[in-house]
């Protein structure tokens, strides 16, 4: 019997967030009221055992959860390795889980290192069985440690494996089945990797089951030798936008947020970002109330 909730009742709509950086603490503290409706914090900034800091950030992120729901997104995880999990790791991920209560938690969909060395990037698995089964075991294994539910997240990509027996979605929508897991849909990675190997990004969204997705991750992209590069450096462009009104078509009042990473704006031009999810949301959903921007 399943242990934990449907994923439609594990991850209701939040609403249109933003992503949780040093560099706005104060901005958010002080706001009254508050601009954004929820924020997502990178959960690696607070363990030591992914190099963080407890101390004032983990203060400023207590203090922030007062007033905004949190869900927690990491970048270590690393679910397709063949190293074993990281116990130290895991440990103090739950111990933060059960200090700041989040609303849920996320990972990515990859491997980030090898031989016990974190290499800093979120590496592409190839689609294939043998990967179903590996990711399925760990994804299970975490969750049943957690006692809840996560989301992996699909990443971009910009080589594709020749021994690959399945698609991108193929792979997606069968692991989240396999693992009772959700989906946290970057529909910005879908477009950096549509436009790099040359596939649909509409069929993509088709083929996954809208039930496992929970949340859904919107970002700016760059070129870079002929390839799309997902930099989290730029505004959303605006096929993205196009992308974003197609998946809550599809996959219903998703909880959304903006991702900002580098080259970060001031918090005024990040809300803007957020008010335009806002108001795409607003006119898909035909809300009778739509929010002020300035697009």
């Amino acid at each position: 019997m399943n242990r934990f909730r449907a994923p439609s009742e594990m991850f209701p709509s939040l609403g249109i967030g933003l992503g949780l950086r040093p560099v706005h603490y104060s901005e958010i503290l002080e706001a009254s009221p508050p601009q954004i409706d929820w924020f997502e914090a990178t959960t690696e900034n607070y363990l030591s055992t992914a190099g963080g800091k407890g101390g004032r950030p983990l203060q400023v992120l207590e203090a922030i959860r007062r007033d905004y729901p949190i869900v927690l997104h990491g970048v270590s995880l690393s679910l397709g390795s063949v190293d074993p999990l990281d116990s130290a790791y895991l440990k103090e991920w739950k111990a933060l889980i059960e200090r700041v209560e989040p609303a849920w938690v996320s990972d990515h969909l990859c491997w980030t290192g090898v031989g016990g060395e974190n290499l800093h990037d979120l590496l592409p698995l190839p689609y294939t069985e043998e990967a179903l089964t590996h990711l399925t075991d760990r994804i299970r294994r975490v969750q049943d440690f957690l006692g809840r539910r996560i989301l992996v997240e699909n990443v971009s990509s910009y080589v594709a494996f020749n021994h690959s027996t399945l698609t991108e979605w193929e792979f997606l929508a069968e692991l989240t089945r396999r693992a009772d897991c959700g989906l946290l849909l970057d529909v910005n990675n879908v477009f950096v990797s549509s436009v790099n190997h040359g596939f649909d990004p509409e069929h993509y969204f088709e083929a996954l089951p809208a039930e496992r997705v929970g949340q859904i991750h919107l970002a700016g992209h760059s070129e870079q030798n002929g390839l799309l590069v997902d930099t989290h450096d730029h505004a959303v462009a605006d096929p993205v936008w196009n992308l974003f009104r197609s998946a809550l078509t599809r996959f219903g009042r998703v909880t959304s947020m903006i991702e900002w990473d580098a080259k970060i704006p001031d918090f005024a031009k990040l809300t803007a970002e957020a008010n335009r999810a806002k108001l795409i949301q607003s006119e898909v959903f035909k809300d009778e109330a739509h929010p002020s921007v300035a697009l």
